[in-house]
């Protein structure tokens, strides 16, 4: 599968990437002939918008953009739940060469004062319940000018609808890009591994990863005014924004927006607007597995479910599909990959394999490399992956040495994740270079260990962490959630690992029973805040 330089080229054929055509042009293209189709669906309100009004919206809120002073290169800051204006405001900004930074609509006035800095934001959109963390944080960075809210604006600041009623008179009608220099998201890379950093994402780069996800396949099949997206995901992340956003309209299917995601109001809303593509993360396909809310409804209409963001075991993509009876395909990107550089293929062009990640999306090429010796590695032995393609970032905004030390000079964006590609090319993620964990020399990936006490008759969510050993440098630990109304010991769970694994992966740190694990709103466990409380309890035995 790879060359003499064990790099491994995708098995799609390649797909030609234009050089002149903005993000917005590109996934704007078809509102036009859409026309009277649905476009976006307020999932809390039932509001509707279809693709006419939508591109209406988008040249209304571009012109009343320009005329409040926003230009080409300037930031427009986004600090809003999943709300059909997310679409508008994030579009309009990007049709007049505005730079859109997303965030954590949940972020604190610390974590939003420091992402306004890092991007040097202007103008900011928000909800009513925002402003007063905006203000605050305004007044500690003194370069944001105009505030804009959906919904109830207080004093100070302009509700969005000001926007929505402009004339769209400057909205221009062209606005010269150099689209591969120039930038058009700057999403923050996940901060599991260290502060967020703001990921320099290119018109161009943009553009080719929503055209190689369209050649993998995976979207083949979807029918412009009867295909419904779901937007669980959160939009200010990358997977939600480039998926569910971008490639929900340039499709013309239904976007139907979920302010905050309730896996009760996800089933709901999967089976009244009948969602056919099901966007998830691990923890929203083990609800799909195993919570009974799912028996009540009528989800018929789901014919594929695509999984990212971390990986998802075996055993669940094989309950998901033997209770819905429908295909799971797991895929494999970052927020620095555009983010898609791994998709399922479609089931009809090549075999999905269970547990994988899928193979590379066209014009991508990927390498293995052992992240001791750099030594390019072969098929089925892990290590670090490297990957190279249109899609890869520009680099990290204001951060030249966070950017060469993952970008090497020929191009290759050193991911920090650990997996390898088999004899036919499909890749198998297994875990983060930097959460192994090393158990006397042997390395120990948690993602295994999770994945095995999830099949637990006992076991609802679990996390795994090392902690600090004298002698063995760290020990294999477990945070269990119990199913309700089923009990299990913690020498259970222990057994239980120590019967399936190899002796160096056993549970030797304990098993902690506890009622949450920290996550992302991507769906990754924040290993970072289980070592803290691990820390603080060897602290307290001391």
């Amino acid at each position: 599968m790879a060359n003499a330089q064990g790099v491994v080229r995708s098995k799609l054929p390649s797909v030609e990437i234009p050089e002149n055509v903005s993000l917005a042009e590109f996934v704007l293209q078809n509102a036009e002939k859409y026309g009277d189709l649905v476009a976006l669906v307020n999932g809390e309100t039932g509001q509707q918008f279809t693709y006419r009004e939508l591109l209406q919206n988008v040249r209304r809120v571009g012109s009343g953009l320009f005329k409040a002073g926003l230009r080409k290169n300037d930031v427009f800051y986004i600090y809003c739940p999943n709300v059909p204006e997310y679409a508008f405001g994030l579009l309009g900004a990007l049709a007049i060469g505005g730079v859109v930074t997303t965030v954590n609509p949940l972020y604190t006035e610390e974590e939003l004062e420091y992402q306004l800095r890092s991007t040097k934001a202007t103008f900011i959109m928000t909800v009513p319940e925002n402003v007063s963390k905006v203000k605050d944080a305004a007044r500690e960075i003194g370069h944001l000018k105009v505030v804009y809210v959906v919904g109830d604006a207080p004093a100070g600041t302009f509700p969005f609808s000001v926007l929505l009623n402009d004339d769209g008179i400057a909205f221009p009608s062209f606005v010269p890009f150099n689209t591969r220099e120039d930038v058009a998201i700057l999403p923050s890379s996940s901060g599991t591994t260290g502060m967020p950093k703001p990921v320099m994402l290119t018109h161009y780069n943009l553009v080719a990863n929503l055209m190689q996800i369209d050649d993998s396949g995976i979207y083949a099949s979807v029918t412009p005014g009867k295909d419904s997206f779901i937007g669980a995901l959160p939009f200010y992340h990358i997977y939600g924004m480039v998926q569910i956003v971008f490639k929900g309209i340039e499709q013309g299917a239904r976007v139907v927006t979920m302010r905050r995601y309730h896996f009760a109001e996800y089933v709901e809303l999967t089976s009244r607007f009948r969602g056919s593509v099901l966007h998830c993360v691990p923890p929203i396909v083990i609800h799909l597995a195993k919570n009974p809310l799912v028996d009540k409804y009528d989800l018929s209409c789901v014919r594929d479910i695509l999984s990212g963001a971390a990986p998802l075991g075996k055993n669940t993509e094989i309950a998901i599909q033997k209770r819905l009876g429908i295909s799971i395909g797991q895929g494999y990107g970052l927020t620095e990959t555009s983010p898609v550089v791994l998709a399922p293929p479609r089931v009809n062009c090549f075999p999905r394999k269970s547990g994988s990640s899928g193979i590379l999306v066209p014009n991508t090429e990927s390498k293995v490399v052992d992240p001791d010796t750099k030594q390019v590695l072969g098929a089925n032995q892990d290590g670090e992956l490297w990957f190279r393609g249109p899609q890869v970032m520009k680099g990290y905004f204001n951060l030249p040495q966070a950017t060469a030390e993952c970008i090497d000079k020929d191009g290759w964006f050193h991911t920090g994740d650990i997996g390898h590609y088999d004899e036919e090319g499909y890749f198998y993620v297994v875990d983060r270079l930097k959460e192994l964990i090393k158990y006397k020399g042997f390395q120990v990936a948690p993602a295994e260990l999770e994945h095995l006490i999830h099949t637990h008759p006992a076991v609802a969510d679990v996390a795994v962490i090392g902690v600090p050993d004298e002698i063995a440098g760290e020990l294999p630990k477990a945070y269990v959630i119990l199913k309700h109304d089923v009990t299990a010991t913690a020498q259970d769970i222990s057994d239980f690992v120590a019967e399936h694994l190899a002796p160096h992966k056993r549970l030797r740190g304990g098993v902690e029973f506890v009622t949450e694990i920290p996550k992302s709103p991507s769906g990754k466990i924040l290993r970072r805040e289980l070592r803290k409380r691990a820390s603080k309890q060897l602290k307290a035995k001391l």
